[in-house]
């Protein structure tokens, strides 16, 4: 896998080539070759832990475009002011503990169901808020699959919300369906 370091590498750098050729007993122990081995070891160790962590690091949430999130503050900005619709996809159990004023009450399990009470036009933003994010955003990628480029998650979620004591209030009661 790592082949491609070493050999970009100068020759003189390479652990094969910094190791003393006479394997013998005698020859491991020499100091050079102590020092040769740690070196050579020590980057070995280093780039087969590290460049994989940096790695994985660089690609979280890759697949994850920026246009995907919206600030939990902004959402609200735009929410309050007309300017996007919020829709709450928990379940009715959920939203029993409150919900943001005006939200627009949608489970999850209902959405595709129930797809046509989605905003299909790109002049209305819609932000898809969930507890923690995890189902908005999951969600987010599949509307975005069915055409609606201008759906949005909400970062942080109602249970952020709650956190913060922004206000909220009970939900409508529906009939159960």
């Amino acid at each position: 896998m790592f082949d491609f370091l070493i050999r970009q590498r100068p020759p003189e750098s390479r652990c094969l080539l910094a190791l003393p050729h006479d394997f013998g007993p005698a020859a491991l122990q020499s100091p050079q070759s102590r020092r040769a081995r740690r070196a050579c070891f020590g980057r070995a160790w280093v780039t087969a832990l590290v460049l994989p962590l940096l790695t994985g690091l660089a690609s979280c949430g890759a697949s994850e475009a920026p246009a995907d999130s919206v600030s939990l503050e902004a959402a609200r900005a735009e929410h309050e002011a007309g300017r996007a619709v919020l829709i709450d996809i928990r379940e009715p159990q959920e939203h029993a503990t409150g919900v943001a004023a005006g939200a627009r009450l949608l489970p999850m399990r209902q959405l595709h169901q129930r797809l046509d009470e989605v905003p299909s036009s790109p002049d209305q933003p819609v932000l898809l808020i969930c507890n923690t994010q995890n189902r908005s955003s999951a969600t987010v990628r599949s509307l975005r699959e069915k055409g609606y480029g201008h759906v949005r998650y909400v970062n942080g979620g109602m249970s952020e919300w709650a956190r913060r004591a922004w206000p909220m209030v009970k939900p409508p009661t529906v009939p159960a369906s």
